[in-house]
């Protein structure tokens, strides 16, 4: 089995997010970064897949030079192979983006084979455009869910669950095929210190991939107004009890 997965590197969630001067960036001067959630739990299914059925675990990422910690962090819980298609540190639009992932794609499968399965995150952290793993399975000519919760692996290809408001979508899916995995599917497992020793001695390939702007750019970033909160003390110790209680009572939990 051969799967590919694609992770982004975003802003860590929770971090307070804040634009540059002529808002057209965010600024991340203090800003942690992580892989997007999605993406990572897509990247523990295919590290499960390839326990069970053997094979390979080859992640890509576009972004900048940094984005090398996201790979080697793929490294340290199972991933196999890493790729880096550098974007000079600009945010590319999801047609800009997808056409270079396919191009990457075609190459790296002129080079070790077809890949069965390729997994985005089902949106990425920051974006949110739900449009290039799309965008993707398009360019290649294969078969795409989003919104997947689960994943059985058949002698046809794949089984592929999605959670509705009244139960569960079934798919089945022939190889090779493409998935877009939400959070939940699993639970991302912990890197070893194994794993991290061995993340750091991972051979990264770096791929030059060029492809022309889409249709959408961006004009311009804002923060939305930040909505204050107050805080009431209620007291101290075994005399605010009875506050607690009266409060309770106002919310109609009692």
């Amino acid at each position: 089995m051969r799967v590919l997965v694609c992770v982004k590197r975003v802003p860590a969630p929770g971090a307070k997010i804040n634009v540059t001067g002529d808002g057209l960036a965010v600024d991340t001067t203090h800003l942690g970064f992580t892989t997007s959630p999605h993406e990572e739990c897509a990247l523990e299914e295919a590290v499960q897949i390839i326990e069970r059925e053997g094979g390979e675990v080859v992640v890509l990422t576009l972004g900048p030079a940094e984005a090398e910690e996201q790979l080697r962090y793929a490294a340290s819980v199972g991933g196999t192979g890493f790729v880096l298609i550098p974007n000079g540190g600009a945010d590319w639009d999801p047609q800009r983006t997808a056409s270079a992932i396919a191009d990457a794609i075609r190459a790296l499968e002129a080079d070790g084979g077809e890949f069965d399965l390729i997994m985005f995150g089902n949106e990425s952290a920051d974006a949110g455009g739900f449009q290039v793993g799309v965008r993707v399975a398009h360019k290649l000519g294969r078969p795409i869910v989003n919104g997947i919760k689960g994943i059985e692996v058949t002698p046809e290809g794949f089984t592929a669950h999605r959670a509705i408001d009244t139960g569960v979508e079934v798919y089945k899916l022939p190889k090779p095929a493409v998935m877009g995995v939400k959070e939940g599917i699993n639970l991302p497992r912990y890197p070893t210190m194994k794993g991290r020793l061995a993340s750091r001695k991972a051979e990264i390939a770096t791929m030059e991939l060029n492809a022309p702007a889409g249709g959408q750019a961006m004009l311009k970033l804002h923060r939305p107004p930040e909505q204050p909160s107050t805080t009431e003390i209620l007291g101290t110790g075994p005399e605010a009890a009875a506050a607690i209680v009266d409060l309770l009572d106002e919310l109609g939990v009692l």
